[in-house]
């Protein structure tokens, strides 16, 4: 069962497949597309079927006043009057903008939807577009941003539980994430195995994890440790 009662976003909605605990904001569709009857009747497909939706006119209205933060996705036309639907596209990865962005064209341009595709682009759609193939590609979307949003909250909660970790827990948790004996960090660090193995578990059960590779992913997506990180170890303290 879904944790939020009040997501709808879509009637074939991520919460019913994947149970997705997302306690930010609900989810939105940004469209931005400068015909406007196309705006109008696509903002009504997605609205009936229960999306959020909000509409711009233009790349530069989109990019001056839309919210980037909430989960998503953002549906933008390739040819627009003033910027282009490519140029608002590398403007919002400038910015660090992670949302997936479908991309509309009137026009049959693959080295186009190529080099999209490669910057991070989830579809690429051909102007008439079918109402499935959007609808599909905008739940794909919005699961992927929730997937996403839900990931980056566990680590901003772990990031803080590992904050507040003492000194001498952050030493050894670092340590033992790398499945180093507790005999081996008691000698590196001049203290006694018993007192490893109590700030072991103490930072252990902080993190919520019960293996050195458990921790060591948890630190690796903290970015506290480096995926080549194998024979040296880094304090952060």
């Amino acid at each position: 069962m879904c944790a939020r009662k009040d997501i709808s976003y879509g009637k074939n909605n991520a919460c019913e497949k994947r149970n997705l605990v997302v306690k930010t904001e609900l989810p939105l569709i940004r469209l931005v597309d400068d015909d406007e009857l196309f705006r109008v009747s696509q903002t009504m497909l997605l609205k009936a079927r229960g999306w959020q939706v909000e509409e711009f006119e233009s790349g530069e209205a989109f990019l001056e006043s839309a919210d980037l933060r909430r989960p998503g996705c953002i549906i933008l036309d390739v040819r627009m009057s003033g910027m282009s639907g490519m140029q608002v596209h590398r403007e919002l990865l400038n910015r660090g903008c992670r949302l997936a962005v479908i991309f509309l064209t009137g026009h049959g341009d693959i080295p186009m939807a190529v080099r999209a595709m490669q910057r991070g682009a989830v579809s690429f759609l051909e102007k008439p577009v079918k109402p499935f193939e959007l609808l599909e590609a905008v739940q794909k979307a919005v699961e992927s941003s929730l997937e996403a949003a839900q990931k980056d909250e566990q680590a901003s909660k772990n990031r803080a539980i590992f904050d507040e970790l003492t000194a001498r827990e952050k030493e050894i948790v670092m340590r033992a994430a790398l499945d180093t004996p507790n005999k081996v960090i008691a000698r590196e660090l001049g203290i006694a195995e018993p007192t490893v193995k109590m700030h072991r578990g103490h930072a252990f059960a902080k993190l919520g994890v019960k293996s050195p590779l458990e921790a060591y992913r948890v630190l690796l997506r903290l970015g506290v440790m480096k995926d080549d990180q194998a024979d040296s170890v880094q304090s952060e303290i």
